[in-house]
């Protein structure tokens, strides 16, 4: 079974006075849940993981996945450029109760296809828990090459892909290799429908922090057979996705949600604020999606 069908959130980390604020992110995970999401992703890019410590990471994990409590599946993103430190993030986010965990391939160090299989394999066996692997080579440096997620796909554990390399010629190749072995799931909104057109399950989103129900709809109309009504929603979401890219994400999602009347503050740096000029373009485009509160 799949873990999830439709619009999983990328979900941002708020801080306050350089913490995690709790309370916020209990009202973020509920705003999401109220407008449809069908999952919460968790300490992903978005998330910043990066720059989390890893007991700031399984708290917030833990706390996740206490507050949704079973509505939808938590995903934990556990994912490390070092295997062992990797899996000991898996195995306590697995004690937290997460549902499932999403492994980014290798960055800075990066590796080879044959120690890309090493590494996961390692992973999977460490922690009886669904993975969901992540590629995305914009970030990383790395490519996870077709034949190589075909080779992991037939690992029981490893049941997904999070596709953000845009490359749609690849993503065919690994739907045509992998079939059902293996769900896709979009990592670049402005490419929902295309992957879904390739058999995607739907979408691991930073749009659908803003805009929930909309990101959630572009998948459900497109089972519901509504494609025309899918496809429209897609291209009206673009101008806003365009806008929370602007920028390296997450800045412009997290301005984007201050906007919106929710204090999540700047990332931690060496993320910084928004360019004067691009939080201009963002507000405009908040404000004709009716999302500008301020």
């Amino acid at each position: 079974m799949s873990i999830f069908t439709g619009s999983s959130v990328a979900i941002v980390t708020p801080f306050q006075d350089g913490k995690v604020n709790y309370p916020l992110l209990q009202k973020l995970l509920e705003f999401q849940l109220q407008n449809h999401t069908d999952a919460i992703t968790i300490c992903g890019t978005t998330g910043e993981s990066s720059t989390l410590t890893d007991d700031e990471q399984i708290e917030c994990i833990r706390f996740t996945v206490e507050q949704v409590n079973k509505r939808v599946p938590v995903i934990a993103g556990t994912g490390s450029n070092d295997t062992d430190h990797g899996i000991e993030l898996t195995k306590r986010a697995y004690a937290a109760g997460a549902d499932a965990a999403l492994l980014v391939t290798p960055y800075y160090n990066k590796t080879t296809q044959k120690g890309l299989i090493e590494h996961y394999t390692l992973m999977a066996q460490a922690v009886d828990i669904p993975i969901i692997l992540y590629n995305v080579p914009g970030r990383t440096g790395l490519n996870l090459a077709p034949k190589t997620v075909a080779e992991l796909s037939k690992i029981d554990t490893i049941v997904a892909l999070k596709e953000a390399s845009g490359n749609i010629s690849q993503i065919a190749e690994i739907a045509a290799l992998c079939g059902d072995r293996l769900d896709l799931y979009s990592g670049n909104d402005d490419q929902i429908l295309p992957l879904l057109s390739l058999g995607a399950k739907g979408v691991i989103s930073v749009v659908a922090n803003v805009a929930p129900k909309e990101t959630h709809d572009v998948v459900q109309k497109f089972f519901d057979g509504d494609f025309a009504g899918s496809l429209s929603l897609q291209l009206d979401l673009l101008p806003l996705i365009q806008a929370l890219f602007i920028e390296v994400s997450p800045i412009p999602v997290k301005a984007a949600l201050e906007l919106m009347g929710y204090p999540v503050g700047v990332g931690r740096r060496p993320l910084t604020t928004m360019e004067p000029a691009n939080l201009e373009i963002l507000k405009k485009t908040l404000t004709n999606f009716g999302l500008n509160k301020l």
